[in-house]
């Protein structure tokens, strides 16, 4: 490859890493912090059992944890 073509390739890598880890900033953010400051300020009017909001809080971190692998694992697409 051409070094132009290396610089295209690995800017393409780093944006679809980049893209994968907002992914999973935003999977916690909304499925791990958001039931939690709502459980802590009390600000739910339904009732909703805790082991549903606990399960819900694993599988959002979970998904956040294999977009985050998954970036890792992209960059290392990366070439010299």
């Amino acid at each position: 490859m051409t070094d132009l073509a290396v610089l295209i390739h690995n800017e393409r890598v780093k944006l679809r890493a980049g893209a994968l880890n907002t992914m999973a900033t935003s999977c916690f953010a909304i499925g791990v912090l958001a039931p939690i400051a709502t459980s802590f300020y009390n600000l739910t009017s339904d009732h909703v059992p805790v082991h549903t909001v606990v399960l819900g809080i694993v599988l959002w971190f979970a998904g956040a944890l294999v977009l985050h692998w998954r970036a890792r694992l992209a960059l290392e697409d990366l070439q010299e």
